[in-house]
């Protein structure tokens, strides 16, 4: 069954492919042969073979070939019909479109085609009708030689770079090259259409590029890239008269910044999707030290695990995977679980690549330091291993790399669009000191309503971190007022808290915002009641648990370890888990990572977005805000 379901998706796969290029399918007789069919068609035997593989090894009756479209000069005769006009006819009893269509040797089509009327209604005695008349044009034709060519990928190109370059879109690219590696490597040979070579288009640096997604149209995409339909058939000739296709590399202005998905979000409980009941193969990467553990002294290896941060963080991370894996087996999922220490040790990392074959994984979590991350992701690119980044965000997001800490320039956006969402009926406000002078100018980018105020400075012309008092109460308005505060400064964070707590009111109501809650909010002189009066909100990576009312997770936890888990036991429970149900609700991780699919556990999220040039990241976030009992909740959006 998993056969025919695999042969009957590769023929749809080639169909759009074909009816895009203008291609064609030929259906093969018993007896024919692949060069009788090459010059049928006026295509070499070549070019057959590089779009049907298999066509080498048996061409039984009844297969279907992928033909492509000759163009080209000399050495055939084609013969091609001009209009010429119409004479009348009018119909006679017993006459049929048959008989008129012999008398005048066209085509009942053709007839058709330029009666309308006919397409619904039948021939009748006295109607008259209109017969076109053509001229028959013979014309010299030749095979093109090579209706595709081979190219050598060259270094740092990918799938969509070498499809922009030659005019074709990637599951076009895919398709020409059945058995294609995922991850392509420099020199690795494809096939590619055979054009000229001032015909080839290159991905210059003054652009960005961006892949049309399924079913997205050009209203989407204004949504997504707040270009016009005019404005992307400018960039990119052409594609007025090609339309939009799924997997089609678009040249777009450096400066647009894709949103995320667009359109509804679905909200999964993967748990509910279960198809895949093949034991999940996955490999853990962490730094457990062990080496530097005497097991016989109970002592020493709790010294170790107090003093030394990273041992502490890595077995509270785990102590949540364990509780995913119990969560997964009650679930029916299988799970073949293998742990390897790093000893954080990037010597010990390639030992263990070297003495293992980590093809054989469904998926990899860490290592969790990014010197080390980055060494296995690299090695297992090329069997297109999905490697997941559990703690940090890797300093190279290869094709399968999955980051899944949000970058902090989504936290920004995310923050930033919801204040825009109520912009047009709020007054905005943005404070920040000189060092983060380019944060309020970007704000002021995407509001250009909004007003900036810099802290003032001293008199030897050093930042003083405070604001001006008068000014800030100049600039807010009756009604809702959101201010950002972007600064690293406690002092400042200090000051500005307590101006604007002073300055609320029921006529100005203000809501305190930033783009990133530092460490400088923490400062024990800042006031949580201040900051729960000015309902201040900020984007986090996740989102604190309701220790009053728990779930399972924490319950359980409680029970084996006696204490509420903390932010990397949670995670550790989280990610393991999603990492488990994706494998177990599709054929592989990669499928199972659609863009407009988001899961969420105890207080982390997911939901994927492939880069251009790269792999994955993740751009679920949270939006956190003050409440009025103290307390640090969830924004509904």
């Amino acid at each position: 069954m998993k056969k025919v379901f695999i042969t009957l998706l590769l023929t749809l796969v080639f169909q759009g492919f074909v009816y895009s290029q203008n291609f064609r399918t030929h259906k093969v007789k018993q007896g024919e042969t692949v060069e009788a069919i090459a010059r049928q068609y006026r295509v070499t035997a070549k070019d057959i073979f590089a779009l049907n593989p298999d066509a080498g090894k048996t061409l039984a009756a009844g297969t279907v070939l992928i033909i492509p479209d000759a163009k080209g000069g000399s050495g055939e005769k084609t013969e091609t019909r001009e209009f010429m006009g119409y004479q009348s006819h009018k119909v006679k009893r017993k006459e049929t479109l048959y008989s008129i269509s012999k008398q005048y040797n066209v085509e009942i089509s053709d007839i058709k085609e330029h009666n309308k009327q006919l397409y619904s209604e039948n021939l009748k005695k006295g109607d008259k009708i209109r017969i076109p008349k053509y001229k028959t044009i013979v014309q010299n034709v030749s095979v093109k030689e090579n209706v595709l060519k081979k190219y050598k990928v060259q270094p740092k190109e990918g799938k969509w770079r070498i499809a922009y370059k030659f005019g074709i879109t990637v599951p076009e690219l895919e398709a020409l090259n059945p058995g294609m590696n995922a991850i392509l490597q420099p020199g690795d040979e494809i096939n590619v259409p055979n054009i000229e070579s001032h015909e080839e288009q290159t991905a210059d640096g003054d652009h960005g590029y961006y892949v049309v997604q399924p079913k997205e149209g050009f209203y989407r995409l204004k949504v997504k890239l707040g270009l016009s339909q005019e404005q992307l058939e400018t960039l990119n000739p052409g594609l007025s008269e090609s339309g939009l296709k799924e997997g089609m590399v678009l040249k777009v202005p450096k400066s647009v910044k894709v949103d995320g998905v667009q359109g509804e979000i679905i909200k999964s409980n993967l748990s509910e999707t279960i198809k895949n009941f093949s034991t999940k193969r996955l490999a853990m990467f962490l730094p457990f030290k062990l080496d530097k553990i005497d097991t016989d002294s109970v002592q020493e290896a709790k010294d170790i695990m107090k003093n030394d941060r990273l041992v502490s963080v890595t077995l509270d991370f785990y102590s949540g995977v364990k509780l995913a894996l119990d969560s997964a087996s009650q679930m029916g999922i299988s799970v073949d679980l293998k742990v390897f220490d790093t000893q954080n040790q990037p010597s010990e990392v390639s030992t263990l690549l070297s003495n293992n074959n980590f093809s054989r994984y469904d998926a990899v979590i860490g290592p969790v330091i990014a010197g080390n991350f980055a060494r296995v992701a690299s090695q297992l690119r090329k069997d297109n291993v999905p490697i997941i980044s559990p703690l940090m965000k890797p300093t190279t997001l290869y094709e399968n790399v999955f980051q899944t800490i949000p970058s902090d320039e989504y936290l920004e956006r995310a923050m930033i669009n919801f204040v825009k969402t109520d912009s047009l009926r709020s007054n905005v406000v943005i404070i920040s000191d000189w060092a983060t002078k380019d944060t309020s100018d970007r704000i002021k980018s995407e509001i250009p309503m909004a007003s900036q105020v810099s802290s003032q400075k001293g008199s030897s012309g050093k930042d003083a971190f405070y604001v001006d008092t008068a000014k800030l109460s100049s600039l807010l308005k009756n009604g809702k007022n959101y201010v950002f505060i972007e600064t690293g400064n406690a002092g400042l964070v200090l000051n500005v808290v307590s101006t604007l707590n002073s300055l609320n009111s029921r006529e100005k109501e203000i809501i305190l915002v930033t783009t990133r809650r530092t460490d400088a909010f923490d400062y024990e002189h800042i006031s949580n009641f201040h900051l729960s009066n000015l309902k201040f909100h900020y984007p986090s990576v996740n989102k604190p648990f309701d220790s009053d009312n728990p779930n399972d997770f924490v319950i359980n936890y409680r029970k084996i370890y006696g204490v509420d888990p903390n932010k990397y036991a949670t995670r550790g429970y989280d990610l393991t888990l999603d990492v488990l149900l994706r494998l177990a609700s599709a054929d592989d991780f990669y499928k199972s990572c659609a863009n407009d699919i988001e899961t969420e556990y105890v207080e982390n999220k997911f939901r994927y977005a492939k880069q251009l040039t790269g792999g994955y990241y993740n751009e679920s976030v949270y939006i956190l805000k003050y409440t009025p009992n103290l307390t640090i909740e969830a924004v509904k959006r």
